[in-house]
């Protein structure tokens, strides 16, 4: 498992919107976005449910990571992914725990457990509106 993703019951275009809202709430900003349907229609002329990943980043953390480990900018930013999969809207968050927990690295544990409990939050707050 290196996801936690919950389905929700609303239309893409306002979960993506509900999506961005409670990343920032939690004090993460969105530096990156791969629109995914677009870009397999205009790189290889297929047809792809609608599917964008955030790039999401919370400053004081990224920083702590950097300091800990300066290799792990190669692992961020936290990609957050909103996607509508037979018929319903899914976000999907990445585990910081796992990710950064193959680094072996002991002092990102912490910062990774405190990123992950801020993007669970972030999810959950989505899901339950």
């Amino acid at each position: 498992m290196y996801t936690y993703k919950r389905t929700i019951e609303m239309g893409y275009d306002e979960t993506v919107a509900k999506v961005r809202e409670a990343l920032k709430n939690e004090g993460f900003g969105v530096l990156t976005e791969i629109d995914i349907k677009q870009t397999l229609k205009t790189k290889l002329n297929v047809d792809f449910e609608d599917h964008i990943i955030l790039g999401a980043c919370n400053p004081p953390f990224a920083y702590k990571a950097l300091i800990a480990e300066r290799d792990i900018g190669v692992l961020l930013p936290c990609n957050v992914s909103v996607y509508r999969q037979d018929g319903k809207t899914v976000v999907s968050a990445i585990l910081p725990t796992v990710q950064l927990g193959k680094v072996g690295n002991p002092e990102l544990i912490p910062i990774a457990e405190e990123i992950e409990k801020l993007l669970k939050r972030a999810v959950d707050a989505v899901a339950e509106e």
